[in-house]
């Protein structure tokens, strides 16, 4: 309701809102900044999407392959980043990728001999900061997607594997033909997810952009809602945006999941 209307500061101390209509996604959607925040955020969103998904399919794969103590020391790893509290990661981020004491820099710029690197700031950069917040990203939401997949993995039978097997399949071939599409509605469901945690990330750009970066360059939806928060009509009416883009982006991929079920 705030999105169809003038609603600032002044009305919680009790002037009337006035009804604008849709002015106020008129005077977002008009200005180029917007949209480009928007593209960034797909883009950011996909990309990490992507990838989250192929590194956790593949350790999910991994666990399957290796021993009992290699398997549980990878559980255990991957509840730890899973677990721990984001401010927390947070911290020890910002630690690692510190531009005077940070350990990435100095192996950067020390073991592997990269100069420049030294006293590199990967914040000021929208490009290096996109690239340490995907890595943030990536790195907390892998364990979820490994632990969807090994589950899933686990249910396929054994029996099939072994006459593929039987059948010449090799490894490969068996993964990729068999194990996954069994498991395809485990991994709609996954990717799904994914894209709309991915979508509407706030707390690592938040606190990085915090951390020095450039505010206006590194907005992504999540923190550019946030930035109206005086505005709550514009914030509203931007939160809704966020949600169509949201399901324009999830609803093809529903129908898909849909008509494989029903398949």
């Amino acid at each position: 309701m705030f999105s169809f209307q003038e609603y600032g500061l002044a009305q919680q101390f009790g002037r009337p809102a006035e009804w604008v209509g849709l002015d106020n996604y008129a005077t977002l959607l008009s200005d180029p900044y917007v949209w480009g925040v928007i593209a960034r955020s797909i883009a950011f969103c996909l990309v990490n999407a992507a990838l989250t998904m192929t590194l956790g399919i593949a350790l999910a794969v991994l666990m399957t392959k290796v021993g009992r103590g290699a398997r549980i020391t990878l559980q255990v790893g991957m509840l730890l980043a899973w677990g721990t509290p984001v401010l927390a990661t947070m911290t020890v981020w910002q630690w690692l990728f510190d531009s005077q004491y940070g350990v990435v820099n100095w192996v950067l710029a020390g073991p592997l001999g990269m100069e420049g690197q030294r006293g590199h700031s990967w914040l000021i950069e929208p490009l290096s900061f996109y690239a340490v917040a995907t890595v943030i990203v990536v790195w907390m939401s892998v364990p979820f997607v490994v632990f969807t997949v090994y589950a899933g993995l686990l249910q396929v039978p054994e029996e099939c594997l072994e006459a593929a097997q039987l059948d010449g399949a090799s490894s490969w071939q068996r993964l990729w033909r068999l194990a996954l599409p069994m498991i395809k509605p485990v991994l709609f469901v996954v990717a799904l997810l994914q894209v709309i945690w991915d979508l509407r990330v706030f707390t690592q750009i938040h606190v990085l952009q915090r951390a020095g970066a450039p505010t206006r360059e590194t907005h992504l939806l999540g923190t550019y809602i946030y930035s109206l928060s005086k505005e709550f009509s514009m914030a509203g009416a931007m939160a809704t945006i966020m949600l169509v883009i949201t399901l324009l982006l999830t609803t093809a991929y529903i129908r898909r999941m849909l008509r494989e079920e029903e398949a």
